[in-house]
């Protein structure tokens, strides 16, 4: 079986799709649908690809009155459910690239759709085309949607509206003005679904990127509010935290005056691709009261050009009393991975203690 998620898209797949339309659309033809989808440059496309061709071919087949064709996905998805076909799979995503590809310029449909669709499977992204067609109008119905009895609608108010929402469509505005979109986190920020606390918590780091004072202000308003709510904020200010940004560092006492590293060492200061880098240090708190200590790494990886690119891994974050020494080993993986590539030569590694960078150490990639 294949491990690729392009090949979501299968044989077996179109066939028992094509099976289930055909008892919803009377003159729905199986044959050329299966036809249409399994064309001569099938096998070449990439996840992405798939998607939209298969959102293209099933065009030809739903209704063109872009309204009829809505009712006929509602439709669909009612009858998926029945049959425990696909929900929340990402296989289905061609359902809301339908409605991104074209519904566009049919506000209404779509809010209905949108909504009714993202609780079969996710809409973040088809809805940010709205969002920029629609600016605050869109926005409105997000802010209704965040206080909707489905989790999922509320996620989407929340995801959707993420300034920098990974692989998704940008949203210039929002990057240089959030604010808009606060209400919507204002709603969410103690909501009972984890996964929507932790979609408002995303959206707060994506803010923090490009507007940290609002971020500082949003931390000193919600703090206390729950426990469940101090966990998004403490999240949603993680790049603050890996930064070292001074006013989050003192937010939350993050304080390395008091504070020793003691035998840092690169155990491994030639590194195979593949293999993994291993190191150890010692943490000491001199002061005379407990203090919190976040411990983090740097990781400088050398790029293509020779200069280094600096990404931070957290380690813990703890409570260590007068004189104790922490002590940590802990390793890096560089096995191939497909979000970064790995260039050979010199490399460094940096301990970060309450956001205070010590000095980088030196070891050697070899591919």
């Amino acid at each position: 079986m294949s491990s690729l998620l392009k090949d979501l898209y299968s044989p077996s797949f179109f066939d028992r799709f094509s099976e289930i339309l055909s008892t919803l659309i009377p003159s729905f033809n199986r044959q050329l649908f299966v036809e249409e989808i399994f064309t001569e440059g099938f096998k070449q496309m990439e996840l992405k690809e798939r998607m939209r061709h298969t959102t293209l071919v099933l065009h030809q087949f739903l209704p063109a009155d872009y309204t009829k064709a809505t009712k006929v996905i509602e439709t669909l998805i009612i009858k998926l459910r029945a049959e425990q076909f696909g929900e929340y799979s990402l296989v289905f995503m061609f359902l809301p690239d339908y409605i991104e590809t074209y519904g566009l310029d049919h506000y209404d449909d779509s809010v209905k759709a949108l909504e009714l669709v993202t609780q079969f499977i996710s809409c973040e992204f088809a809805v940010r085309p709205f969002i920029l067609k629609y600016g605050q109008r869109m926005i409105d119905q997000m802010v209704k949607w965040s206080l909707h009895e489905s989790h999922h609608v509320r996620r989407l108010a929340s995801e959707g509206s993420r300034p920098r929402l990974p692989w998704a469509m940008a949203l210039p505005a929002l990057k240089k003005d959030p604010s808009a979109i606060l209400p919507i986190l204002e709603n969410l920020k103690n909501d009972p679904g984890e996964w929507v606390r932790r979609s408002v918590a995303n959206n707060l780091n994506d803010i923090a990127k490009d507007n940290p004072e609002i971020v500082l202000d949003i931390a000193a308003k919600w703090k206390g509010f729950s426990k469940e709510t101090d966990a998004v904020i403490k999240h949603g200010c993680r790049t603050l935290l890996k930064q070292g940004h001074l006013e989050i560092l003192k937010f939350y006492n993050l304080d390395s005056s008091n504070l020793a590293v003691a035998d840092f060492k690169v155990l491994t200061p030639e590194v195979g691709l593949g293999d993994y880098l291993s190191f150890s240090f010692g943490v000491i708190n001199n002061h005379t009261a407990p203090l919190t200590v976040r411990l983090e790494y740097a990781i400088y990886y050398r790029k293509q050009n020779g200069q280094l690119s600096r990404k931070v891994f957290k380690i813990s974050e703890r409570i260590c009393q007068p004189a104790e020494i922490i002590t940590v080993i802990r390793r890096q993986s560089f096995k191939m991975i497909t979000t970064r590539k790995f260039y050979e030569g010199e490399h460094k590694i940096a301990i970060v203690v309450n956001g205070v960078e010590q000095q980088p150490e030196p070891f050697v990639l070899q591919l």
